[in-house]
């Protein structure tokens, strides 16, 4: 069976107002052209603020449309809105059902799912968890039927938010609930996961590369291809570097 190549960017902000971001982005596509993976995944924040500027993903969906290999997208907060976590405060722009239906008619998805390389990989809308969107409903029916259905296949999971910061039974803190899938959502996702042979959780919205393995369970966490936050805004708990990650599967 031959190998999948896949390149993992997230968190670009792109806005056609700034080009520094634009330039960072040029200079993944160059990298993207001379590796040439199966498959590009964006896992969320691709613009800089779709929600009150639709233009911004527009831009987003230009610059990704020009790249040399497909493409599949995840939404992040900065493209659809936050999620609320039963801890800190509100989100200021909180995830909505029209602010989905924006992304996706630009993107044409928030989730999916294929198989390659003997492995099943599930893409998850993490910014409907825990807002009793309609939509959140779907997309747990949506995937235990991708689970039951994935015949003992290892299982890769994308998706904008990490799970966890080191184990399922992390506490939620007011000052990082915003960082991970937010309770009570996280413990139904892990719960649900556990029926399948999950091998990776792969995500991004940290601004911060880690690559960590739980039980036997790998999470990778990838850098922003746009920007570092810097160390008085946000601790360290990764590397600090603009970035992306392959994944050779086999």
């Amino acid at each position: 069976m031959p190998e999948f190549r896949l390149i993992q960017i997230s968190d670009t902000h792109l806005a056609r107002r700034l080009p520094t971001l634009t330039q960072n982005f040029h200079r993944v596509s160059e990298y993207i052209d001379a590796r040439r993976p199966d498959l590009v995944v964006n896992s969320g924040d691709l613009a800089f603020d779709g929600p009150t500027n639709r233009d911004d993903l527009e831009f987003a969906r230009e610059l990704h449309a020009a790249l040399p290999v497909a493409c599949r997208y995840l939404p992040g907060n900065h493209d659809i809105g936050d999620n609320p976590t039963e801890l800190g405060p509100a989100p200021p722009q909180p995830a909505t059902e029209q602010e989905r239906q924006n992304f996706l008619s630009v993107f044409g998805e928030d989730r999916w799912r294929f198989d390659a390389a003997g492995w099943r990989f599930i893409g998850l809308n993490s910014l409907v968890m825990n807002t009793s969107l309609a939509s959140e409903a779907a997309q747990y029916d949506w995937l235990a039927s991708q689970l039951s259905s994935a015949d003992g296949k290892p299982v890769a999971l994308f998706l904008h938010k990490p799970l966890y910061l080191s184990s399922p039974e992390d506490p939620e803190l007011a000052a990082s609930a915003i960082r991970y899938i937010p309770m009570p959502a996280r413990s139904r996702l892990v719960e649900m996961l556990r029926a399948a042979d999950l091998r990776l959780v792969a995500s991004g919205h940290v601004h911060q590369r880690r690559d960590f393995t739980y039980r036997h369970i790998r999470h990778v966490w990838a850098p922003s291809a746009g920007f570092i936050i810097p160390d008085a805004k946000q601790e360290v708990i990764g590397t600090k570097e603009v970035g992306l990650v392959e994944y050779r599967f086999l």
